[in-house]
């Protein structure tokens, strides 16, 4: 089940590490001058995307070494609040510090899904997309922390 849950993890992680690589030149552009509406577009699906493949990987181990995932009404957010505390057979995932960042990563997420493209604001978006990679490299060292204990037992 281990080696399962840390190739399934793999694979995600690849599709994360392509988000801004693919996105890099637009980004760059956008610490000189705001984006515009277009972009915005392109930069909200960038957004959604990161979050989706963040939380992929959490639901992988909740399934995986919690035995299931929160379904309740608000069962996002308590996903990932859950990965900062020890599952019934792991240690934390992330620390508190990164869950909060990730927090307003499901935020932008939960108004994307529910907004019209036509109402992005870049200065709403821009702390995201310009702090992305630097999220991903936080979220990849806690992430490869945790793989590499093992599962273990809470701690």
């Amino acid at each position: 089940m281990w080696a399962s849950l840390v190739e399934q993890v793999g694979v995600e992680r690849e599709q994360l590490h392509r988000l801004p690589k693919s996105h890099r030149p637009l980004i760059e552009r956008c610490t000189a001058s705001p984006p515009g509406e277009y972009e915005l577009s392109a930069l909200a699906a960038m957004l959604h995307s990161f979050y989706n493949g963040v939380e992929n990987i959490f639901k992988r181990i909740a399934e995986e070494l919690d035995g299931q995932s929160p379904r309740r009404e608000f069962w996002h957010r308590q996903l990932l609040d859950s990965m900062s505390e020890p599952g019934k057979a792991r240690s934390v995932v992330l620390s508190k510090g990164l869950v909060e960042r990730l927090d307003s990563y499901l935020d932008f997420r939960h108004f994307f899904r529910h907004a019209y493209v036509f109402t992005l604001r870049w200065d709403r978006m821009s702390s995201l997309v310009l702090g992305l990679e630097e999220t991903l490299k936080l979220f990849d060292e806690e992430l490869s922390r945790f793989l590499a204990t093992g599962k273990g037992g809470p701690s």
